[in-house]
């Protein structure tokens, strides 16, 4: 079932997200090469719970951090080790959630460590593109489907493949909520229904530098493309207000003028 939030609800939520916003910038300061997952995973916790919020995803259906820290290949739901040390080169994607005054807000990102390739750096950009170009289609009168047709042919026009067995997704009291939001489109996804004021969607191109098939590691968490191809990720949580039209609560002070 979708839920739709009223004007005072939406507000909550976009105090979380302004939140998680200012963490997330915390955590995109502190990459570098030498830095472990864990030690992201360990600043994440330490900010949201400062300010007086809980990390959703800690314990969420038996995941064991307040992060997913997802490097290079990996899609998605990366575990944070102190093992895992990032190196120059590499890429990582970090996703966070959190949960303020009963209300969630969930966003993405991914990064390069140090010096990282121009294929890698394209891959970043392109998915970031693919997600303002996404949630352009959050308007009133739009379908569902309408996203995910536009994040997959920016990223097929870019030589790059969206994730299949990966979605965004509904979001509200809940991390996760309906409807699915595919990032891509065939007949088997259907139309999906029509958008309106007050529905909230956490909209989540997954993008890989070769295919879309992925494998589970050993963990049940961690998702990695299956040809080893790198892989990004960028979210935003997505409200459409009054007027119909996107507003991003995980981007505080963002105006959709700035990206004609």
């Amino acid at each position: 079932m979708i839920t739709v939030k009223n004007p005072t609800q939406i507000g909550k939520m976009r105090d979380a997200g302004k939140l998680l916003y200012e963490v997330e910038m915390k955590l995109r300061e502190a990459v570098q090469p030498g830095i472990t997952t864990a030690d992201l995973d360990v600043m994440a916790e330490q900010l949201i719970r400062k300010n007086h919020a809980i990390p959703s995803s800690l314990h969420y259906e038996g995941y064991p951090c307040s992060i997913c820290a997802s490097v290079n290949d990996e899609v998605v739901h990366g575990i944070p080790s102190d093992t895992r040390v990032l190196q120059e080169g590499d890429i990582i994607s970090i996703d966070c959630t959190l949960l303020l005054d009963g209300w969630q807000a969930d966003s993405a990102f991914t990064v390069g460590v140090g010096s990282i390739s121009e294929e890698a750096a394209k891959l970043i950009r392109v998915t970031e593109e693919c997600f303002f170009i996404g949630a352009r289609q959050c308007v009133t009168g739009n379908r569902v489907s309408d996203i995910g047709k536009a994040v997959e042919k920016h990223a097929v026009q870019n030589g790059f493949s969206p994730i299949r067995d990966f979605t965004g997704h509904g979001i509200g009291r809940e991390m996760h909520e309906d409807p699915a939001v595919f990032n891509y489109w065939d007949a088997r996804n259907g139309m999906g229904p029509r958008l309106r004021p007050g529905m909230t969607l956490a909209v989540e191109p997954m993008i890989a530098q070769k295919g879309w098939q992925v494998t589970i590691d050993d963990d049940g968490w961690c998702a990695r493309t299956r040809d080893h191809g790198l892989c990004a990720h960028y979210e935003h949580t997505v409200a459409i207000n009054e007027q119909g039209y996107p507003e991003l609560l995980t981007l505080p002070g963002y105006r959709w003028e700035a990206e004609a």
